[in-house]
């Protein structure tokens, strides 16, 4: 894709165009909170319900339909990788809308992208309102999956309506994108190995940090998750209980100290190797490797050896690492496990690769990134790149065809996929977001009068 910064692209907008977006905005604010509410109210019904919402929208915006079905275990990975697969042939729809293009465009094509699918309802007492009714209440908007990501859905359509509710068109190609995610339903991947290319994109989608406008996507690092398994041997008796053989037989936990120990030196090695300036500067350290979870043995009963230990990990990556070439690093450190246990030299563990995804960067100095700055700095925000915010989808149109992506979102909290429960979005924040979005469109696409 051509760098707007080097080819000429698109250029700031003038202060009257930037006066007539800021209007239209305000203009159209009942409208984008009352579409908001729409998309909560239909999360009952399910993700068709939202998909139904969705098209309409697009319907009445004008946009091209380019929806498709698709089947998430039939999109090709491109650096990434996930053992857990969805249901075979279990058919999801990517909902995408396309602007026509126009003639002589000045701009570059853009693309917008969010995900319809929020988690999926599970009763709780711990909401202090219906779910599913949206509630506005001291300057913020509560509804299940208003943050994730259905504000993300209602803030791209509702920024193309605020162009045209200036009366003002872009003038490049802009495609918006509705793509489910969760569970590794992959529909950005999906629109994007059917074709789908832009000069580059936005994902829309509040911020999970607390941060609000002051934070941008542009940064995603990756990870690898991981289980290893070791297998011991149970001593030979009868007996139900077996401390009394305990000598005989061979403990899988106390083998597997060998191999935690083995990934903790990795660990060790690689947090002064492996180095990324903006992770440094946040958090002290640019990768780490993190047990997660050890499983052995059995509640209850007479005392037994375990027959087998598991243990569950993760390593993060920074941009630039292989994801083969990293499961190369995992693979050696634990088999220098056999190198302190004669058992584990006999009986190498066993290795199962659940998960992993490459990071993703966006050049902070290229055009993209400074147009998106400057917005949001105009918006009253004071922006800065949230480096952990790990496997982010803007990695996807990176990743997969090269194409510079951020992303940003209102403030929000109470995320039910953290554990939360009420959970809202900041209405004004909401608002900004729409405004902002329009701006960033306008100046990036350029723009022509509406029809």
């Amino acid at each position: 894709m051509s760098d707007p910064a080097k080819t000429g692209g698109a250029t700031p907008l003038d202060a009257l165009t930037s006066e007539i977006i800021r209007k239209a905005a305000e203009g159209i604010e009942a409208a984008s909170l009352d579409l908001l509410k729409r998309l909560i109210a239909a999360a009952k019904e399910g993700r068709e319900a939202i998909e139904a919402v969705i098209g309409s929208e697009m319907k009445a915006l004008g946009l091209d339909d380019e929806s498709f079905d698709y089947d998430p275990a039939d999109v090709p990975l491109i650096a990434e990788f996930a053992a857990e697969q969805p249901g075979a042939h279990q058919r999801e729809r990517c909902l995408v809308g396309q602007t026509a293009k126009g003639t002589g465009e000045t701009g570059r094509s853009l693309l917008l992208f969010s995900h319809p699918d929020p988690e999926p309802y599970r009763e709780t007492p711990a909401w202090a309102t219906d779910p599913f009714t949206a509630t506005v209440s001291d300057g913020c908007i509560t509804g299940w999956g208003v943050a994730d990501d259905l504000a993300g859905i209602a803030i791209m359509l509702q920024s193309l309506a605020v162009l045209k509710a200036a009366g003002l068109a872009p003038a490049a190609p802009l495609s918006l994108v509705s793509a489910p995610s969760k569970s590794h339903r992959r529909g950005i991947a999906a629109a994007l190995h059917r074709g789908l290319v832009a000069d580059a994109a936005i994902y829309l989608h509040p911020a999970e940090s607390g941060r609000g406008l002051d934070e941008i996507k542009a940064f995603a690092p990756g990870q690898i998750e991981f289980e290893v398994t070791v297998e011991g041997r149970l001593p030979e008796t009868n007996e139900p209980a077996h401390t009394a053989f305990a000598h005989l037989a061979v403990d899988p936990f106390t083998e597997m100290m060998a191999v935690a120990s083995a990934l903790k030196s990795l660990d060790a090695e690689r947090g002064e190797r492996v180095r990324h300036p903006l992770l440094e500067a946040a958090v002290g350290r640019s990768t780490n490797l993190l047990i997660t979870r050890v499983d052995h043995g059995a509640d209850g009963g007479s005392p037994r050896v375990a027959k087998t230990c598991r243990l569950r990990a993760a390593m993060s990556l920074i941009p630039g690492e292989d994801l083969d070439a990293a499961k190369g690093e995992i693979a050696a450190a634990i088999g220098r496990a056999g190198d302190v246990s004669s058992w584990l030299r006999e009986n190498p563990p066993r290795i199962d690769w659940t998960a992993g995804v490459s990071a993703a960067e966006t050049d902070r100095n290229g055009y993209l990134y400074r147009l998106v700055e400057g917005a949001l700095s105009e918006a009253g925000a004071r922006p800065e790149v949230n480096s952990l915010h790990t496997s982010s989808d803007i990695r996807n149109p990176v990743v997969q065809r090269g194409i510079p992506t951020v992303g940003y979102g209102p403030l929000c909290g109470g995320l039910t996929m953290a554990g939360g429960h009420d959970e809202w979005v900041d209405v004004a924040d909401f608002h900004r977001n729409v405004a902002v979005t329009a701006r960033i469109i306008a100046a990036w696409c350029g723009v022509r009068p509406d029809g």
